[in-house]
């Protein structure tokens, strides 16, 4: 790897510079003092009969509902930043426990102004028809009379939202804890250990001993956490299913298709295309077993690199990732490019590996900084570099709509994924094409392996989901039930291109998205935002730098329309298969590509 700029960890300064600063504090009485004054209104206004004054009674409380979500989502949104990268901070955990303790009453608020909303439905509907001020609030406010119909009596959803912080939340945050601040010796002689983050890098090693080594190491970590891990995913799991049960959902994923505002034909024909595809992604896994020599993959290659006579996967300094990245979002849109520029300049991007600091890799948001910030664990990887452009892509996104009202620009797990997909697919594109043709094998394998987690692996936790919130609803689940449910979901996807006896039995307990309390089956949506974003970039392809302008626009719409009609704007129909199989089909000359490469080589 080239380049000694210093990796960064990213300045939060220009949100709060700091729990102690005046602006922190003010912003914190500010929410405390709306959130009880928003309280009182909404239980003892009585709003205009209807016509114009009831208009403007409902444009006024709408602002003040903007107001009070943009700081509460940004304190929120700070001080989990702080968290992510000082888990082992007692003071920020215990900053984190406030806010969370402040924001229990925005349950209420939320609760109460839609049962005000459905005891003047009518009125509400009249005034979306007649007034165009509420035009882009339609969906929203139809949305809230939706969720109104789910909810329960307002006291128990207070105590619902109190009751998680110590309950389902805190379930959530000991997984976190854990998969930040587990470590393993690594070497003997010096005493050196490598943490979970680390280890799981090495999965990318080219070194199969090495991968294999840090695997088992991970395995043997998970299996002396498996008890109060487990006791977390069952805390977190147990929790949603009985406050659905409550609210009249039908199941988790119910509540999932609502919050991810897609159909239920939607999702079934998503699924059932990726089912379809299984077939073609194993045909990739056994081409790439061949050129790394193996009869089949074992869980631990499914990252290792592929190496090509006369070519290296490229490995990227700190500003020569900077530079590509740029360069590459310029190639579509200037704007894009120049908003990259300034994140990488103004340490909005957290990409040194710590301890203490969570794995993974994220984008959030600080709606009253109207600023954006990435986290991830940079390494001079080409991985880590595509990893940046799809942070930067969910960056870019929340640049589109920041101007929007608070409630028009909160956009559904599954249009969220949308431009990170697109923004990487330009970069990886970009990186493949300055390769010459004959050296581009190694570059077709990382993009078919991404796309293939996206697609094979979601799947498995898809499966795996279901059936956990199955079993769930018999009685809590113990490790050993988990890990086979877990085998269970991996045999169907990955089939016979795995190995049986080295699979990964304790993904359930690496990731992060099972323990999310608000949000079951966050799984599918990175499947509809892979496929739908290769979609609108064949489209950009096809219409060139014209569309850089109507991809603006298709983001802004993301925070106020369903996914339905967002894609439907850009000419899709996702309630049916032939949208999503026209997709999935683009992978088939890479697959087809590699497997060329495979049989050129020595048979296993």
């Amino acid at each position: 790897m080239t380049g000694q700029t210093a990796i960064p960890e990213w300045s939060l300064e220009e949100v709060f510079p700091g729990f102690d600063s005046l602006e922190y504090r003010q912003a914190k009485e500010e929410v405390r003092t709306s959130l009880e004054t928003m309280r009182r209104f909404l239980l003892e206004s009585s709003p205009p009969e209807g016509g114009a004054d009831f208009s403007d009674w409902l444009c006024e409380l709408l602002d003040k509902l903007n107001r009070l979500e943009m700081l509460a989502d940004t304190l929120s949104a700070y001080a989990y930043a702080r968290f992510s990268t000082e888990t082992k901070s007692p003071s920020v955990l215990a900053e984190l426990n406030k806010i969370e303790e402040l924001l229990v009453p925005a349950t209420t608020v939320q609760v109460l102004f839609r049962n005000l909303l459905a005891r003047h439905e009518d009125t509400v509907r009249k005034a979306i028809k007649d007034d165009r001020r509420f035009g882009e609030y339609a969906f929203i406010l139809e949305e809230a009379l939706m969720f109104q119909k789910h909810q329960m009596a307002t006291e128990l959803e207070d105590l619902a939202a109190d009751l998680s912080r110590s309950g389902a939340e805190a379930w959530s945050r000991l997984q976190e804890s854990i998969l930040a601040n587990a470590s393993a010796p690594w070497d003997e002689a010096s005493g050196a250990r490598k943490t979970m983050v680390e280890l799981r890098n090495l999965a990318y090693d080219p070194d199969r001993a090495v991968r294999e080594k840090a695997y088992r190491l991970e395995l043997g970590i998970w299996k002396t956490y498996e008890i109060p891990v487990a006791a977390a995913l069952n805390g977190v799991k147990g929790t949603v299913s009985t406050l659905n049960k409550r609210r009249g959902w039908e199941s988790a994923l119910d509540t999932s298709l609502a919050q991810a505002r897609i159909s239920k034909a939607t999702l079934d024909a998503l699924i059932g295309v990726m089912e379809e595809s299984l077939p073609m992604w194993r045909r990739y896994l056994r081409a790439k077993a061949r050129l790394l020599g193996r009869e089949r993959l074992s869980f631990f290659d499914i990252f290792a690199p592929l190496q090509q006579t006369g070519s290296e996967i490229p490995t990227f300094g700190w500003e020569e990732a900077k530079d590509f990245i740029v360069r590459q979002f310029g190639t579509f849109d200037a704007d894009m490019a120049r908003f990259a520029k300034h994140a990488f300049e103004h340490r909005w991007i957290d990409a040194r590996p710590r301890e203490g600091k969570v794995g993974g890799a994220f984008c959030t948001h600080f709606p009253a900084a109207k600023q954006p910030r990435v986290l991830c664990s940079f390494d001079g990887t080409y991985s880590s570099l595509i990893t940046i452009a799809h942070e930067l892509g969910h960056a870019w996104h929340y640049e589109t709509i920041k101007d929007r009202p608070q409630l028009l620009s909160q956009y559904p797990m599954t249009l969220a994924e949308t431009a990170s997909i697109f923004s990487e697919t330009l970069v990886s594109n970009a990186a493949m094409a300055e390769i010459e043709a004959g050296s581009r094998m190694p570059l077709v394998e990382l993009h078919l392996q991404d796309a293939c987690q996206v697609i094979v692996d979601i799947l498995s936790r898809f499966y795996f989901e279901r059936a956990v919130f199955k079993e769930r609803d018999e009685g809590e689940l113990t490790p050993d039930r988990l890990c086979a449910l877990m085998l269970d979901a991996q045999a169907r996807t990955y089939g016979d291109a795995m190995r049986e006896d080295e699979r990964h039995p304790y993904m359930w307990a690496v990731k992060r998205h099972y323990y999310i309390p608000g949000l079951s089956f966050y799984n599918f949506p990175y499947a509809f935002g892979q496929l739908f974003g290769m979609g609108l970039y064949s489209l950009y392809k096809k219409e060139g730098p014209s569309f850089a302008a109507r991809y603006r626009e298709l983001l802004r719409a993301t925070g106020s329309l369903p996914a339905v009609e967002v894609a439907r704007r850009a000419g899709f129909d996702v309630e049916t298969p032939e949208f999503w199989k026209g997709a999935m089909m683009a992978f088939e000359p890479e697959v087809a590509f590699l497997e060329a490469q495979g049989r050129a080589t020595v048979q296993y």
